[in-house]
């Protein structure tokens, strides 16, 4: 086993401080929100019970996740390998599940204070400034939060485990996806079940604006903006950060020894650094675009971070491989400078995270040719919306995944064509990306806090018009630093899970190693191939990209059934209680709040199970090869649908805020009502579907690391067993088949009480 030395153990001591440091940095941050102005009574009773909605959604989800979480616990105590590893990992696993829920708690806890704070300052003199100010900082105090706990978990466990921590920080590492996947799930059905039903209801069918107190899915569509935006996001960048980390500790262990180690808790501690200077530099100067001062201050964090990492490769790296004889991948010969490689990734990884900002920011955005486009083509319908936004997705896609290509490709040249080190130097090139982490939180927190700020504008009638203006200039950066965000969340994804590719073929490797050379017939020996001229390998490249697809339609299905119970709701309180529309009665807001928690909770179960089980199927049933071939599929498909669905759904939303600033004809008009369309076609796109490939296609690798030992113990050996090994397999796809079937006749019954709703209300409307 690896031991480290003092120096490095007090350096790893030195980092959990720094990250001690960043939890005080957004404690502070955090009086600064809460010290603003919170408005009038009104804002503050809206504020009040989006509050109340947004706590008791998580506080529900929570209980029921707690209940998974102890089954997976279970299972891992139940894999192979060394007991005390298997209780720390099992132990992590939980403290990881509870630092990537506790992230999500805070983001929704601020998020739901700030925006009555943010909307209360728009019509204050400077109120563009401040609004901004306010809305960033709230992000930023998740941010330091995500750098801090990330920070706080990887370092304990190398503390405690040393040179074990690799395998412990396995389970600290899905104990966060795992747990990140279902509020990304859960808190995306919820969210845009209230968005599509309150727009279709509300705007298409009443032509009563946005926000307009008399829909009672608008409480809700707020409450969803917290829990699926601000908690989801904030825990699947928690995540992200973590499963890197852990990535980058496994990989480089083998690589670099010690310094491998110790190396990538470096970059991310920088990372808590550049995160305070790119909140504090963050300020809107005049009447700046928003977008311009936060693309500012990410820019300068992002070349600071740079400078530092490479500062500290050269002061703590040695110039030679040869210095560095504790990595197990042979590197001992190769003729590199460790400390120019190690800068040179890291920077890789931050001038991919800027190229993708901007890439996203020009598909999204409300300035660029992309989205106007969009906009243009409301003027001939919904239909031709829904595909200009269709073209737009797949073709930013194709970019996107081509522009994170080359940096795994000059990452790959950077080492000389060694395969160990050149997935040590993803891993890295994913932390020195993630140095910009505390930024990028801070990024996609402002657009929901902004969003929530407008709607409580709008219902509280309480604000000027030039602060209504700010607040939807502010809503509509809002929307691009969303996509912007999501772009980056799916890039850092698909560096981790290629990194986690590796980490199971190394763990693969140690495996086999311990059964001998003795494989068996040929077939378990096709089994354990990486050949992807296999045809089974193959079944298995086919079968992850095809999860991902059933994902994607899972989740959206799910927003569908969802959606239509919410349509149905609103619809029968506006035609029982007429006095809704003339502002006499109040909308009964608690029911569609209900409708939507329920549903949202019973609907999570089947993608998270799909996602837990679909690796353990594939492995079993064909063996470690063919599930390589999965995980291959899996990250394929999975960055170019989820890019697609990001950035399609990106487009249409920043589409419709074009035509509703009076393009095209205006709120009002044939032209909105079809891009109120588009919209709600693409809510689940890029709120629900879209954004939870990221953590799925992290948890499926990481399934896949933590049984590949099992795998290799039940297919070659002396305790192989064919049966054994085929009833796991069988009873894992029948989980997930189960689930799929059950949810199939869940929708069954949602489209006949549709179909009974819809007939009670025509006889309604016949007999008035």
């Amino acid at each position: 086993m690896l031991e480290l030395s003092t120096s490095s153990l007090l350096i790893v001591a030195v980092i959990a401080v720094v990250a001690v440091a960043a939890l005080g940095v957004a404690m502070f941050l955090r009086q600064q929100v809460l010290a603003a102005n919170r408005g009038s009574l009104a804002m503050q009773d809206i504020a009040q019970a989006v509050q109340e909605g947004a706590s008791a959604y998580l506080r529900r989800q929570f209980r029921t996740l707690a209940l998974f979480a102890v089954v997976v616990l279970a299972l891992l105590l139940l894999l192979p390998g060394d007991a005390g590893v298997k209780v720390g990992r099992s132990i992590f696993f939980l403290v990881g599940a509870l630092f990537s829920a506790a992230i999500g708690f805070l983001g929704m806890w601020l998020a739901t204070r700030a925006n009555l704070r943010v909307a209360a300052a728009a019509s204050l003199p400077g109120g563009r400034a401040e609004g901004a100010r306010i809305a960033f900082r709230t992000g930023g105090v998740v941010g330091m939060s995500v750098v801090g706990l990330g920070l706080v978990g990887a370092a304990s466990v190398v503390l405690i485990y040393r040179g074990e921590a690799p395998a412990v920080l396995e389970g600290f590492g899905f104990g966060a996806a795992l747990l990140a996947m279902f509020m990304r799930v859960g808190g995306g059905i919820f969210t845009k079940a209230a968005d599509v039903g309150a727009d279709l209801v509300g705007k298409v069918e009443q032509g009563i604006p946005e926000d307009d107190p008399r829909n009672a899915a608008t409480i809700a569509d707020n409450v969803g903006d917290n829990v699926g935006d601000c908690a989801g996001m904030a825990a699947d960048l928690f995540e992200s950060y973590a499963v890197t980390l852990v990535a980058a500790l496994i990989l480089g262990k083998a690589a670099f020894g010690e310094e491998g180690l110790v190396f990538p808790l470096i970059v991310t501690a920088i990372g808590a650094v550049v995160a305070v200077l790119g909140v504090v530099t963050t300020k809107v100067r005049g009447q700046e675009s928003g977008l311009a001062a936060i693309n500012r201050g990410f820019y300068i964090a992002a070349l600071v971070g740079v400078v530092l990492a490479a500062v500290a490769a050269f002061v703590y790296l040695p110039s030679t491989f040869a210095a560095m004889p504790g990595g197990t991948a042979g590197l001992e010969t190769h003729g590199g400078d460790p400390r120019l490689i190690a800068s040179a990734a890291v920077a890789i990884g931050v001038v991919l995270a800027g190229v993708i900002l901007w890439v996203t920011g020009y598909f999204t955005g409300t300035t660029s040719k992309p989205t106007k486009h969009v906009a243009r083509t409301t003027l001939t319908g919904a239909a031709t919306v829904v595909l200009s936004g269709i073209g737009v997705g797949f073709e930013s896609a194709v970019y996107t995944a081509g522009i994170i290509a080359a940096a795994i490709c000059g990452v790959f040249l950077l080492a000389g064509g060694s395969v160990p080190l050149a997935l040590f130097l993803v891993a890295l090139a994913g932390c020195g990306l993630l140095t910009t982490v505390g930024v990028i939180v801070a990024m996609d927190t402002f657009g929901p806090v902004s969003d929530n700020a407008q709607g409580i504008a709008e219902m509280s009638g309480d604000v000027t018009p030039e602060g209504a203006q700010i607040l939807t200039d502010l809503d509509a950066v809002g929307n691009t630093t969303k996509a912007v965000t999501k772009g980056i969340a799916i890039a850092t994804a698909v560096l981790a899970a290629t990194a986690l590719f590796g980490s199971y073929a190394d763990a693969v490797r140690t495996a086999l190693a311990e059964v001998g050379p003795d494989l068996g017939g040929d077939i378990t020996a096709a089994m354990t191939s990486y050949d992807i001229i296999s045809p089974v390998t193959l079944v298995g490249v086919i079968l992850g990209g095809a999860t991902v697809f059933l994902f994607s339609g899972l989740a959206i299905d799910a927003v569908t059934r969802a959606a239509s119970a919410i349509v149905f709701e609103v619809r029968r309180q506006f035609r029982e209680h007429p006095g809704i529309m003339t502002g006499e009665t109040r909308p009964e807001y608690g029911r569609v709040v209900d409708i939507c928690t329920r549903d949202s909770l019973r609907e999570l179960a089947t993608p998270g199970l799909l996602a837990a089980f679909a690796p353990i199927a594939v492995g079993f049933g064909l063996g470690v090869g063919p599930l390589a071939g999965f995980l291959a599929g899996s990250i394929g498909a999975g960055v170019l649908m989820a890019v697609f669905l990001a950035n399609a759904g990106g487009a249409w939303d920043n589409a419709k805020k074009i035509v509703e600033d009076g393009h095209h004809g205006g709120k009002g008009s044939d032209a909105h009502a079809a891009a109120v369309i588009g919209d709600t076609v693409g809510d689940p796109f890029k709120d629900t579907a879209g954004p939870a490939i990221n953590p799925l296609i992290k948890v499926m690798n990481l399934v896949a690391l933590l049984i590949a030992p099992a795998v290799v113990q039940v297919s070659v050996g002396d305790d192989a067993s064919t049966g054994l090994r085929l009833t796991i397999a069988v009873v894992a796809a029948g989980v997930a088949f189960s689930a799929i079937i059950l949810s199939r006749l869940r929708a069954a019954r949602v489209d006949a009480e549709g179909r009974l709703e819809h007939d009670a209300q025509l006889v309604s409307e016949r007999r008035a």
